[in-house]
């Protein structure tokens, strides 16, 4: 286990009707807010008026932003932190999944910031400064309603690019679990797929003597295995929900990166494939990460068999550590579609087209990608030509 520093300042509040707190903890930063969404979806479940009123409640003045994309972009960031310039705005609300908390930090840094926001993404850039921000999540997916980090992309050569801070994290997340009942079957297979990555990235390490966190990620993967699924079948249930949304903040609030050093090529190489494509990131990670498994097991394969093992159910005889392997990969792909998700490039209508440039990207300024093995672009070639 390595040396670490842990800390996680956000706040979070759980449970039904816990909008209405809404208003006294954004009052706490500041008078003027600016209310960050996407489109129309928290107007139809009601969350917009909860927020509205639980803001107006405590004389807040409201500047709003909405039509946020999956894969956040850079253009409306911009216009996002123009507006927080010109109306002196002092803190910032994302109310949605990870698309509008990751478009509402990279405004929070962009802010206070006399540069190009673009600067963090690629120049390498640090913050100095942010505005505070403050969440009410929709959609359990991303993690982003407690992490440190923020993904956002460049419409020109659709580029789609991550930067991390603590300055990030945000004040406090309100989540119910009641507001994510209204999500469409493939916006929650989505998000899951997403959860299960986040868990998967940080498991797959080659620090050893890491058995306590392995088996928070193992308990927290098997959670997902097992209430995925009961979300499409029962999609008003509560209790399932709320399971899905509580682990999804754990699995990316960096308490199970501690004292290990996750992998993270699967999400790298994602990102040229929606960036470019403009799919969902969690059918993305579906594609990608079977291939990736099946590129670098060789490079540890005990601990693809104690994945198999104690996550999977592999059973086979241990003297066979390809077949265990082969067979958890099998499986990991048969939960995908069942959940209705894509495990191949030619399921989303991708070929071979553009897979060079795809692999030549995801290593541009850094020259590989990935911890578990680092990869150049000739290998995320043959992992994306696995994909196919």
């Amino acid at each position: 286990m390595l040396n670490f520093e842990y800390y996680n300042p956000a706040k979070i509040i759980f449970g039904r009707d816990t909008e209405k707190e809404v208003g006294r903890e954004a009052a706490k930063y500041g008078k003027k807010v600016l209310l960050h969404y996407g489109g129309g979806t928290i107007k139809k479940i009601g969350v917009y008026d909860k927020v509205i009123s639980a803001l107006q409640a405590e004389g807040i003045e409201i500047v709003e932003l909405g039509g946020v994309m999956p894969n956040p972009k850079l253009s409306l960031v911009q216009e996002g932190i123009k507006l927080c310039r010109d109306h002196q705005v002092d803190f910032i609300l994302a109310v949605g999944g990870g698309s509008t908390i990751d478009s509402a930090k990279a405004i929070a840094v962009g802010v206070p910031y006399e540069g190009d926001v673009w600067d963090f993404y690629v120049n390498g850039v640090q913050a100095k400064e942010a505005l505070p921000l403050g969440v009410v999540l929709t959609i359990p997916a991303a993690g982003s309603e407690s992490s440190d980090s923020s993904v956002v992309t460049k419409e020109e050569g659709e580029l789609k690019r991550y930067y991390g801070t603590p300055l990030m994290i945000p004040k406090f997340a309100v989540l119910n679990p009641e507001t994510t009942c209204y999500l469409p079957d493939y916006q929650t297979a989505c998000g899951a797929c997403d959860i299960i990555a986040h868990l998967m990235e940080r498991y797959f390490t080659q620090v050893t003597h890491v058995d306590f966190t392995d088996q928070m990620i193992e308990a927290t993967l098997r959670t997902m295995f097992n209430y995925a699924p009961l979300a499409l079948i029962d999609p008003h249930n509560y209790d399932v929900r709320a399971e899905i949304m509580w682990a999804g903040t754990i699995a990316h609030n960096n308490l199970l990166n501690t004292g290990r050093i996750g992998d993270w090529a699967s999400h790298d190489i994602e990102h040229e494939i929606s960036g470019i494509y403009d799919i969902a990131h969690g059918a993305g990670l579906a594609i990608v990460f079977p291939a990736w498994m099946k590129y670098v097991y060789k490079e540890n394969k005990d601990k693809f068999v104690q994945f198999a093992q104690r996550v999977m159910n592999v059973d086979f005889s241990a003297h066979h550590k390809d077949m265990i392997i082969e067979e958890a990969i099998r499986r990991l792909e048969a939960f995908y579609k069942r959940l209705g998700m894509p495990t191949r490039l030619s399921d989303v209508g991708i070929g071979e087209e553009r897979i060079k440039e795809m692999a030549d990207k995801s290593v541009l300024g850094r020259g590989t990608v990935g911890n578990f093995k680092k990869l150049t672009a000739s290998d995320v070639y043959e992992i994306l030509k696995l994909a196919l």
